[in-house]
């Protein structure tokens, strides 16, 4: 009897070690990603409500500027680069050519999206002469409180205002269900791998930033909870989304899930530029120290991102 090599019957093998990679990244991906956004939690209970000490307050404060480090990789190196590529393929899928900067209006659409929601609830805040936002979102204490008569600890209210917390949450749970689309869509156990381990320590880091923003934003604990939950379930949702959808190629949804990640990004952009490094570098720590733990968190997500190519 002759021997009839067949393709088809090595593939199937391949597929289904392939399907079972990305079952277990996204169990792993979900339980790290809550684990590593509840690392910051654990660390304001452990020094109780009030930051009273010099050393304490400088420590939280160089976590935050790695964190802002961080985001800041997160705008420049991952989301915008990603948005550009998106929407370039889809416009080319489209046969679509374009002399108006189509791009850049759908990340400036974002970045007023942010500032106009932001100034209507300021706006009526001040109407109603009280503060709503206060109430459901924010504590009447925050966790980084540091007490009567005592120096706040990167807590400004009118800096972390809860739209540009809900934003920002909104912003990196959009980016982290496209990359788990991306994902799902992948089919090459050894590309698989490699994009999973990157994955896990980038969410980890952005996870953890993200709880910190969040803490410092003067939420409710489980305000802080239900943002870290509905973030960590983002990449798990669009990674199944994805392997539903494996094979589709239609321009129409692309340039769709493009737009929407344009809009995230261009809110992304908002609030690192407007919020987060402004907030970092303006408190009265010596700034050499604090550019160089941002410029840590930075270098941190772009060597993460040069292990993902």
């Amino acid at each position: 009897m002759e021997a009839v090599w067949s393709p088809g019957l090595d593939s199937a093998p391949l597929s289904v070690v392939t399907m079972e990679l990305k079952l277990g990244s996204l169990v792993t991906l979900l339980l790290l990603t809550i684990i590593s956004g509840l690392a910051p939690l654990s660390l304001f209970r452990r020094q109780g409500s009030t930051v009273t000490s010099g050393p304490q307050r400088r420590s939280l404060s160089l976590i935050s500027c790695f964190s802002g480090g961080v985001f800041l990789s997160t705008c420049l190196l991952d989301l915008m680069p990603s948005y550009l590529s998106s929407i370039a393929g889809a416009l080319k899928g489209l046969n679509i050519t374009l002399q108006f900067p189509l791009q850049e209006f759908i990340l400036a659409m974002g970045f007023f999206l942010v500032l106009v929601m932001e100034q209507v609830a300021m706006g009526y805040k001040d109407q109603a002469g009280g503060s709503e936002e206060t109430g459901a979102l924010l504590g009447s204490a925050s966790l980084l409180h540091s007490g009567v008569g005592a120096p706040h600890v990167h807590v400004d209210v009118n800096a972390h205002s809860a739209v540009r917390m809900m934003a920002l949450v909104l912003a990196l749970a959009l980016h982290s269900a496209l990359e788990g689309v991306a994902l799902g869509y992948q089919g090459a156990r050894g590309r698989v791998m490699k994009t999973c381990l990157a994955l896990l320590v980038h969410k980890s880091l952005i996870a953890f930033s993200l709880t910190l923003k969040l803490g410092q934003g003067r939420l409710h604990v489980r305000a802080m909870l239900a943002c870290l939950l509905f973030y960590s379930l983002m990449c798990p949702l669009g990674m199944g989304l994805g392997m539903a959808w494996a094979g589709s190629t239609d321009p129409v949804q692309q340039l769709t899930r493009s737009v929407l990640e344009g809009l995230a990004t261009g809110a992304f952009m908002y609030i690192t530029f407007l919020e987060i490094l402004p907030h970092e570098l303006s408190a009265g720590y010596p700034q050499i120290d604090r550019v160089i733990v941002l410029l840590c968190g930075f270098s941190a997500i772009a060597a993460v991102l040069f292990i993902k190519i």
